[in-house]
């Protein structure tokens, strides 16, 4: 049932509203493809450590760096990488666990104003106000998208980390070297985890649990998109930012409690037509 009037100038408020947000889900899944494409798991830790890495750029900012000095510095920090699929899974649920409990004793649990590197005043487009901010963290999700394209279709380092993953002991037969490319898409993801952490902060506060509702956004955008989609990890997560934005706001009993399990639903009927997500591919295998 719609309880709210409709005009044209909130609409488009509502919809920058939801481009923003699912830039924020879309940064955090595009880490999490980047890991199922490497080794075909889902990373469950990946909240937790672009939280981990930002709560490190916070310190080091207030100890006199600036965002663009502290930045490079946490991009190094990297998980745990060459394991059978089950001990990874464990594994990331234990990190998770155990970087949470790490932040909350090191830094503790109260909220952190995060100074981000994008101007919070706003500019009219028409007669919707953006914020500079929210430019921002749009134009970084999509130049890391267009990034990890050419990444991956024009260097010879991405076409081996693909073939690492799609089929390792033929990769192994033409010498590449499949642990040092499940290392390194351990390390992109990491680093992706950290520029996703950093942008989200400024809006959201820095806390140790900053990530985990965001980290099911971003599970359900990289599932939207297709899990061995970068483009789809975007396009997911712009697609489901603006899906619940305009739901919570013009769907009076979705409101702000129900956005994610609209939001599950909407993706599970979209998964029963395209099991693959929307860029997604779905493996087919001759018997």
């Amino acid at each position: 049932m719609i309880l709210y009037a409709f005009t044209w100038t909130e609409f488009a408020q509502q919809l920058a509203a939801g481009i923003r947000e699912g830039a924020i889900y879309a940064g955090l899944a595009l880490a999490i493809v980047i890991i199922y494409r490497s080794t075909r798991v889902i990373n469950f830790a990946q909240g937790e450590m672009a939280t981990f890495t930002t709560f490190i750029a916070w310190s080091l900012m207030n100890h006199g760096l600036s965002f663009w000095t502290a930045f490079p510095i946490v991009l190094v920090i990297r998980p745990v990488e060459n394991a059978p699929v089950l001990t990874i899974v464990i594994i990331t649920l234990g990190l998770a666990l155990l970087l949470n409990g790490l932040m909350s004793v090191i830094w503790g649990g109260a909220n952190r104003q995060f100074n981000g590197p994008f101007s919070t005043r706003t500019i009219d487009l028409g007669s919707v106000p953006i914020s500079v901010q929210d430019i921002g963290i749009v134009a970084v999700s999509v130049g890391l998208v267009v990034l990890l394209g050419l990444f991956f279709r024009y260097t010879k380092l991405g076409l081996a980390l693909r073939a690492a993953a799609v089929n390792p002991e033929s990769s192994r037969l033409v010498g590449i070297r499949v642990g040092w490319m499940r290392a390194l898409g351990w390390g992109i993801a990491a680093v992706l985890g950290a520029v996703a952490g950093m942008m989200i902060a400024p809006v959201v506060f820095l806390d140790p649990n900053m990530m985990q509702t965001i980290l099911l956004y971003a599970f359900a955008a990289a599932v939207l998109g297709g899990l061995d989609s970068p483009i789809g990890a975007v396009v997911g997560g712009i697609l489901l930012g603006v899906t619940i934005t305009l739901l919570g706001r013009y769907v009076g009993f979705i409101g702000s409690t129900l956005k994610l399990p609209a939001a599950l639903l909407l993706i599970l009927v979209l998964l029963l037509v395209r099991p693959g997500g929307l860029f997604g591919r779905v493996a087919v295998r001759r018997v």
